[in-house]
């Protein structure tokens, strides 16, 4: 089964998942370790961790495949990849769904933000005519029916400048045309996610954005509004980061973050040591 039918299945079951996002290879195999189905290679936390820069589209297609491709060789469960807004016009969408797809992706979202693009929970979002946007998303599936083998997740950033009612008639357009996935990013109350998972019917996706504008809510609650998945795009980074800031601070007081860090032993089984040596060891035995 391909990573695009694992992912399928896996959201036709009747209920929410919790889905912690990954930025790089050990944070990827970590949420895969950790029991979770799937995952989501978020732009924010890669141009953070990669770059140290902002997600204000700084980082190239090419810099998100090469990062996409080590995650998505590090990890057996499905990936999601956050595709921006393409990289361009329609041909250029196309190109990088095809791309995403050959990278290992099961799926890649497309937005509809103008370019540069923003973190959806952010100052400064502007988003393209409902047209364009249309457009990006039939470019976006006729890569897949061409022969892409990679999910068609939607996005539209269209509730904050122009209100819900935009914002749906988006998603129930790029439901028409063929998107798999929908996410109408930013809903302000329980009432509005509620409101826009009905008028849109189909595959939802939540954002759950600590600090952001949209209420962070539990996996039951979220099924109950019509939710199929939960994205946690900066926890995982926010909780790294806050241990290595506990771990300098520790260090600029002339003290050892002793108590702060894993034990060595885990460190190497999380990273794959003991696996190499398994491995290592089962090749001697053949060569004597």
């Amino acid at each position: 089964m391909s990573q695009a039918a694992k992912l399928r299945a896996l959201l036709a079951e009747d209920k929410c998942h919790i889905m912690p996002c990954c930025w790089d290879g050990l944070s990827a195999k970590m949420i895969g370790q950790a029991g979770f189905p799937f995952t989501f290679m978020s732009g924010f936390a890669v141009s953070a961790g990669r770059l140290g820069m902002p997600d204000t589209g700084l980082i190239s297609l090419g810099e998100m495949l090469d990062q996409g491709r080590n995650i998505c060789s590090a990890t057996p469960i499905p990936v999601i990849g956050d595709g921006d807004t393409g990289y361009g016009n329609a041909m250029n969408v196309r190109r990088t769904v095809e791309q995403y797809a050959r990278a290992g992706f099961a799926a890649v979202m497309i937005e509809d933000q103008v370019t540069p693009k923003r973190c959806g929970h952010t100052k400064g979002k502007l988003v393209v005519d409902r047209e364009e946007a249309f457009n990006r998303i039939r470019a976006a599936v006729d890569a897949r029916e061409a022969g892409a083998d990679i999910l068609i997740l939607s996005r539209t950033d269209a509730r904050h400048g122009h209100g819900l009612d935009e914002a749906i008639e988006r998603a129930r357009g790029f439901s028409d045309i063929g998107a798999d996935i929908l996410f109408v990013e930013a809903p302000q109350s329980k009432d509005e996610m509620a409101r826009l998972t009905r008028e849109a019917p189909g595959c939802h996706m939540a954002n759950m954005v600590e600090g952001g504008a949209t209420p962070i809510l539990p996996a039951d609650q979220l099924h109950a509004l019509g939710y199929n998945f939960a994205a946690y795009p900066l926890t995982l980074m926010s909780a790294a980061m806050r241990a290595m800031q506990d771990a300098l601070a520790s260090f600029a007081q002339g003290q050892h973050p002793a108590e702060q860090i894993m034990d060595f032993a885990d460190l190497r089984r999380i990273v794959g040591f003991d696996d190499y040596y398994e491995a290592e060891q089962a090749y001697s035995d053949k060569r004597d």
